[in-house]
């Protein structure tokens, strides 16, 4: 959530960076948070002034009780009785006016970094590097949807019997491909200085909030009403709130966690060509990992952890690139994100299996976690997250740019974890 100071301070910078993230009516929007806050700022007042008379009269009563002059005591003994009602209106009257004030603040997206260009979807986005070649399949070379089929590795219609659309079957060397990516990929981030954690698949609506996913994408997560539960759409959830109204020593700074979850996400109106097998499901697995920064050393986090999954995808041998997206691409809470997409052969396209994100202030405003800094002062800490990394596209580009008549190879750095070479 944004600071209202920063929106009293930078009124005019904000609703610029707000019309970059084109978020609608943003000066009507933000005039009308600062005129609530303005009524909130003079109530408070008021109930102040109350208590701080409220506070002289009932000084007065004890010298005059001290002095034996107990009528006089008792006569003014009624106006505070008065003051104490007033004093209580006036902050009913607060507490509603700052419901009404969060009720607006919640629906402010986070600002977007300067660096961040207007636009209004992935066409926007800006290649900020590509590395790979292009592979060129052999002649008869198949979608993954059908090599799942061919080697009988991921079931769709197995799945949809059991639950639904969206939420595949894994079967042998299918099964065993996905337990080593999710290894690799919790190994390779112990190694880089991760603590790994195993964070639960439900949130309460508390952690949903702290993180941005409430209310902004409350009709995209699983709910569970009997227990107010929420399905995590992804382990940035549950691991980034770990840290909820703690304050945390600076020496610790950056706490670094590298989580596997599966995932859970309705994906609401997706259809079409670009959900066909594995590109889009409702259930699937993920390494996730967070950081929780000091606020001047994010921006040199955000670049490592950038440069930490493009190794993970140089590693696994897949041609891929990094956009920096446009405002209108990037999530409710990011102020700054790079894409990854990896080369479909099969489907000659390119395929999202990352996004990396700094989220500066907003989400430890809402989670009221801070730190300490040099001065013993508390201050908001930044953070971070990123997929590192999300498999579902990841295995069917694999699969797909890897397949060859004889089966489809596994790349060598799975071979320990795989315990096979070949998909056959």
């Amino acid at each position: 959530m944004l600071q209202i100071n920063t929106i009293k301070e930078k009124t005019n910078e904000v609703i610029e960076r707000l019309n970059i993230k084109n978020f609608k009516n943003a000066d009507q929007h933000i005039k009308d948070v600062l005129e609530i806050d303005k009524r909130r700022r003079e109530v408070q007042q008021k109930a102040d002034d109350l208590l701080a008379e409220g506070n002289k009269i009932a000084k007065e009563i004890g010298v005059l009780m001290a002095k034996g002059l107990k009528d006089e005591a008792e006569k003014i003994k009624a106006k505070t009785a008065e003051l104490k009602q007033e004093s209580k209106n006036f902050l009913d009257k607060l507490s509603d006016i700052e419901r009404q004030l969060e009720a607006k603040m919640v629906l402010l997206p986070n600002l977007p970094h300067a660096s961040v260009g207007k636009g209004f979807g992935a066409d926007d986005n800006e290649v900020v590097h590509q590395e790979g070649e292009l592979p060129k399949l052999s002649e008869g070379a198949v979608p993954h949807w059908d090599l799942c089929a061919k080697y009988d590795i991921v079931d769709f219609e197995l799945g949809n019997k059991i639950t639904g659309a969206g939420f595949p079957v894994y079967k042998g060397k299918g099964a065993r491909l996905q337990r080593a990516l999710i290894d690799f990929f919790l190994d390779k981030g112990v190694e880089a200085g991760y603590l790994e954690v195993q964070p639960p698949l439900m949130v309460n609506a508390d952690s949903g909030y702290g993180t941005g996913q409430l209310p902004d994408k409350d009709g995209q997560m699983y709910h569970m009403p009997l227990d107010d539960l929420y399905m995590i759409p992804t382990a940035e959830v549950p691991v980034t709130n770990l840290y909820r109204n703690m304050i945390l020593s600076q020496k610790d700074l950056p706490i670094r966690n590298v989580a596997y979850s599966a995932c859970f996400r309705r994906e609401a109106g997706s259809y079409g060509k670009d959900v066909r097998g594995l590109n889009r499901l409702h259930q699937f697995d993920k390494v996730e990992i967070v950081n929780i920064a000091h606020p001047e050393k994010s921006y040199e986090i955000l670049e490592e952890m950038k440069d930490y999954v493009a190794s993970l995808v140089r590693a696994l041998g897949l041609p891929f690139r990094i956009l920096r997206l446009c405002g209108g691409d990037m999530s409710f809470a990011s102020a700054l994100t790079y894409d990854f997409e990896v080369w479909s052969a099969a489907q000659e396209r390119w395929l999202e299996v990352s996004s990396v994100s700094n989220f500066e202030s907003f989400q430890s405003n809402r989670m009221k976690c801070r730190f300490k800094n040099d001065d013993g002062k508390t201050q908001l800490v930044h953070t971070l997250n990123g997929s590192a990394m999300a498999l579902p596209r990841i295995v069917a580009a694999l699969l797909e740019n890897n397949q060859t008549p004889e089966g489809i190879v596994v790349p060598d750095v799975l071979r320990g974890y795989t315990r096979f070479d070949v998909i056959d």
